[in-house]
This record gives structure tokens, C-alpha cells and sequence, in this order.
């Protein structure tokens, strides 16, 4: 089955190259052992402001729009698959310099930090373990390509150059136009994988790394990984467990909505009213709204 080929919009919020696309990443939900200290590194660390607050649950976001939600009640996994990393995406070079440099004042114990030829990012770990990447993308014009497809690497990321562009002053959390770039998700097998985010959702395959896959909607990098590399062969998640429990997928406009709603219905979703749910064969749950 091919994918559903649908025109991107011709208009980019935010100037995000994430934002060109059909279809997008909006929030990530987490659930979570420790609701407070969680959201209080959410806040503090890594810059996000809370925009709702429950003794169950805490929404955090940029400029009042929800990026994360963390949800308390967690058991302990029963399988490695889930949440690899969930990826904010800021508006520019300088405030991707202006978050390292608070992280480094905060003491934050970067993981990585690499030049992906699309994209820089940096790499980190909540105190739950799960992956963060904080990244800031090259325009879409100046990624490379190879045999017709986007090239990709991951090459060193020079960090003494990246901390010379800070603005510096006192550091005030993540700036207006961040986003929830893309997400990162642990699975039991590519193939599979690909079989359900390109053959049946009709995510475009991008790019195909050893034991990862990228998929992305309107041309765009990717907004949805999967890779094996700690999980290969590994069984479903079961309900309720540490880590991801669901992925936002925004719709642009109605025809795609209409579009990636019928898929995943035809790939064992459901409808309950608010939102569309489907879980791929690992138990990583997308929701689409509009």
C-alpha cells in the first residue's frame, strides 16, 4: 500500500520546518513515579512553563500551548520498547545556544551532543530516564541529499561554538515558538515498524539507519522514529507502565485529518469521541486531533 500524498501547507507556524507537514507531533504524554519532582524538572531544568496543574496530572508547554503532560500512576515496565526520546524543537541556532548555556550553569549531565546534518541536538535524560533532545533544525533548503532521499549523519557537534552564540543574561525558560518536534520510540522489529507507520498510517519512510527507521508527513526529516537497538524482538508494553503513554498527532487541515483518521481506524483504532486512537504492535499509542 502506498502512502496518502497530501500537499503541505504552504504556510509554516513558527518558521518550523516541523510545522510544514500535513500531519504533526503535538503533545507527549508521560507517565510518571514522582508527579512533583518530575514536574518540577520539566520546569526548572529544562525550561517548560506549567499551564495546568491536578493532584494526577500537570500539563507544561511554551507561550500557554501544552507540550507535555505528565501523568502520575506508573507501574514498572515489562518490556523495553516505549519512549527512546522525545525531541523540542526551538526556533533558532541562538536559543538553541541559550539553552545550553542554562544547562550547563544548571549542572545538566548532557548524553550527547551531534550535528545531524539536518539538525543540531543535544541529549539528555530525565530523572525517570526518559530520552530528552533539545534540537533546532537547518532550513530545508540546506539539507543534503543522497540517491533522492534526505541525508542524515550524526558527526560532533562543536559545543565551544554553540556556547559562543548564547545571548547570555539571565536565563527565562524555553522561548515562544518551541514545539514538540518529534518522538523517538523503541520497537521489537523495523520491518514491522514500517509496515505499520508507512504501509499502514502512511507516514513517508525517510531514512533508514542500521536497526532505525524515520518517518515523517510533507517532507519533513522525520516525526516519528523507531529503532531495535536496545529492544529488538521485544513484546508489547502493557497498560499503565512508566514511561510513554501516548503521542499527539495534529492533523493540519480537515482533509488530512479525514485522511490519517481512516487509516487508523482501518489499523485497529478507535474513536472515542475527542480523539482517535491506534496503537502500533508494541503498544505505542498515537492520538490524532485536529
Amino acid at each position: 500500500m502506498s502512502p496518502v500524498q497530501i500537499d503541505p501547507s504552504p504556510h509554516r507556524p513558527d518558521g518550523l520546518e516541523a510545522f510544514d507537514a500535513p500531519c504533526r507531533i503535538g503533545a507527549v504524554a508521560l507517565r510518571v513515579v514522582d508527579l512533583s519532582g518530575m514536574t518540577a524538572f520539566y520546569r526548572d531544568r529544562i525550561g517548560l512553563s506549567v499551564i495546568g496543574r491536578t493532584p494526577e496530572r500537570a500539563t507544561l508547554g511554551v507561550a500557554g500551548s501544552p507540550l507535555l503532560h505528565l501523568l502520575e500512576g506508573a507501574v514498572r515496565p515489562t518490556s523495553p520498547v516505549g519512549l527512546f526520546h522525545l525531541a523540542l524543537v526551538l526556533p533558532s541556532r541562538t536559543a538553541l545556544a541559550d539553552w545550553f548555556a542554562h544547562a550547563a550553569g544548571a549542572g545538566l549531565a548532557l548524553e550527547g551532543a551531534s550535528d545531524h546534518l539536518v539538525s543540531e541536538a543535544l541529549y539528555l535524560s530525565d530523572p525517570e530516564g526518559n530520552g530528552i533532545e533539545i534540537y533546532r533544525d537547518r532550513p530545508r533548503a540546506d539539507w543534503p541529499r543522497r540517491d533522492g532521499r534526505i541525508a542524515m549523519a550524526t558527526e560532533r557537534l562543536d559545543l565551544a561554538a554553540l556556547r559562543r552564540e548564547a545571548a547570555g543574561g539571565v536565563y527565562s525558560g524555553l522561548p515562544d515558538g518551541t514545539r514538540m518536534g518529534h518522538v523517538h520510540l523503541r520497537v521489537g522489529d523495523t520491518l514491522a515498524a514500517e509496515a505499520f507507520y508507512r504501509d499502514a498510517l502512511g507516514f513517508d519512510l525517510t531514512v533508514r539507519y542500521p536497526g532505525a527507521s524515520f518517518f515523517a508527513s510533507g517532507g519533513y526529516h522525520h516525526h516519528i522514529a523507531v529503532n531495535v537497538w536496545s529492544s529488538r524482538g521485544a513484546g508489547a508494553r502493557g497498560p499503565g507502565e512508566a514511561g510513554l503513554d501516548h503521542v499527539e498527532i495534529v492533523a493540519s487541515r480537515e482533509p488530512d485529518f479525514a485522511a490519517l483518521r481512516a487509516r487508523m481506524l482501518a489499523a485497529g483504532g478507535a474513536d472515542d469521541g475527542e480523539a482517535v486512537t491506534v496503537a502500533d504492535p508494541w503498544g505505542n499509542r498515537l492520538r490524532l486531533r485536529r
